[in-house]
């Protein structure tokens, strides 16, 4: 019976942000656990390898990749009919889309000079797409009385960056993490907290799962860094992360909502 309780055959699930840098993560772990998963992203994203090889491995009854924008309501709305029509009614949604800076890029900025139109468009998305697309696809869930929705923070929603961890790279001003990432992240904790009390009498659990530093070509003195600060001394792997998800999407976690858990090997300890 507990072991069952993490089977996702035949369910629907919808990840936003499926074309980035997690979301095939997520949907590999969400395809493995049994379910069809409709992958959504914005027109102009391009797949990259690893969703390629996944639609591929499964085909189109599946898996589907459905364009749409988190920021407007009526695109969400057209994914969740195409949704229904191709592969069934969804009960499980990953509130993955964001937008996040990497190290090392040259557009930076001095703290005391950022933009508030960049402070805007990250809220648009990891706030307001969040917000959208919970309305949307956990709406209905909470009309049918059934459904997990899991959103994806940051260790960055309640730790901040340290700036040690970047300042070997080589650019003038030297480089932030994005102040708005970490508040976007705060913000989405306290929203998930928001759906998990309004909706639990609906039969809907929303949670959240804290990714800490994730490998994706870093630079060694970064990698090493940032390694260092962890109890386990690595990054995480996307191994790490598939397991969490499938805990708090199935109904393993069916007595868990309005949590925040935490995949960062302990660095958020101490």
């Amino acid at each position: 019976m507990t072991l069952s309780s993490f089977e996702l055959s035949d369910k629907v699930a919808v990840v936003t942000g499926a074309l980035g840098k997690l979301g095939p993560v997520w949907i590999d772990a969400l395809l493995e656990a049994g379910a069809k998963v409709a992958g959504v992203d914005l027109e102009r994203a391009t797949a990259g390898k690893r969703f390629v090889a996944l639609m591929q491995a499964v085909g189109p009854e599946r898996l589907r990749l459905i364009r749409g924008d988190v920021t407007q309501r009526s695109s969400l709305e057209a994914v969740l009919r195409e949704c229904r029509t191709e592969l069934g009614e969804p009960c499980i949604l990953v509130n993955n889309a964001g937008i996040d800076q990497p190290p090392g890029r040259a557009d930076t900025d001095l703290l005391d000079h950022i933009p508030l139109e960049k402070v805007r468009d990250v809220f648009d998305v990891n706030v307001g797409g969040t917000f959208l697309a919970t309305q949307v696809f956990g709406g209905a869930m909470a009309a049918r009385g059934h459904g997990s929705v899991v959103n994806i923070g940051s260790i960055y929603a309640s730790l901040s960056p340290d700036p040690r961890l970047y300042d070997h790279l080589p650019v003038d001003p030297p480089f932030l993490k994005p102040p708005a990432y970490g508040a976007s992240k705060a913000a989405v904790l306290n929203l998930t907290r928001y759906f998990a009390v309004h909706w639990a009498s609906c039969g809907v659990r929303v949670n959240a799962l804290s990714p800490g530093g994730v490998t994706g070509g870093q630079d060694p003195q970064f990698v090493s860094k940032f390694s260092s600060r962890v109890p386990f001394r690595r990054l995480a792997c996307d191994n790490d992360l598939g397991g969490p998800l499938i805990f708090l999407a199935s109904d393993a976690s069916s007595y868990v909502t309005g949590i925040e858990l935490k995949v960062d090997g302990g660095y958020s300890s101490w």
